[in-house]
């Protein structure tokens, strides 16, 4: 715990000397537009807070639309990414999921959203989600490859789930209690302030990064 304490410590100290004035829009579904949420309870808000608690000069942009797949994603990008935009958040898939969409056309949308944010100079750093296994394991392995793949392929950022902050309850529907609302999908205020936490720091490489370029 000490180290990782230390570690948010330093990425503090190292974006607070290079960022000046960075906007970071998050591109996302329900998860990230803040569903069934007070404003102030939502992920967006909540993480400017956070930022905010660490004197780091950011402005984040609320991109998400409930109900957005990876497609609603790819259709809206490049307006998302007006010109005072210098970095993005991606986190989109789980609506793909719900429909079973065929992996490949799930992959060709975030490729399609990396390849805009490329062309426009925008750093990214891009969220994972892994298939349920309902699918079968062909769809699974094809769909789960997605983001780490193209993470790779197009230099980004790469965070595994957006649920990382919750830990071992991310797995474990048993210990969701707390932290999710009443449908089991969307995550409660205290669940938001765990996720945050967890997306934090690489919120922080992601604006060190961008400082960078």
């Amino acid at each position: 715990m000490r180290k990782a304490w230390v570690l948010i410590v330093l990425l503090v100290s190292a974006v607070a000397a290079r960022a000046e004035g960075v906007t970071i829009a998050a591109l996302g579904d329900s998860l990230t537009q803040g569903y069934g949420l007070v404003q102030e309870d939502g992920f967006v808000p909540q993480l400017q807070r956070w930022l905010d608690a660490r004197q780091v000069d950011v402005t984040l942009i609320n991109a998400g639309v409930s109900g957005d797949t990876t497609a609603g994603g790819a259709a809206r990008v490049a307006w998302t990414l007006t010109p005072d935009v210098d970095a993005m958040i991606v986190a989109l898939g789980g609506n793909d999921l719900l429909r079973g969409v065929d992996p490949e056309t799930s992959r060709a949308n975030i490729e399609a959203i990396l390849r805009t944010a490329q062309a426009q100079g925008v750093e990214v750093l891009l969220v994972g989600i892994e298939a349920p296994n309902n699918y079968g394991p062909d769809y699974k392995a094809a769909f789960d490859a997605i983001y780490p793949e193209l993470s790779k392929a197009y230099g980004t950022l790469y965070l595994a789930s957006f649920f990382v902050g919750l830990g071992e309850a991310a797995d474990n529907p048993a210990m969701l209690g707390d932290v999710m609302q009443s449908d089991g999908i969307h995550p409660n205020a205290a669940g938001v302030a765990r996720i945050v936490e967890g997306i934090g720091p690489s919120v922080l490489d992601l604006i060190t990064r961008t400082g960078e370029g």
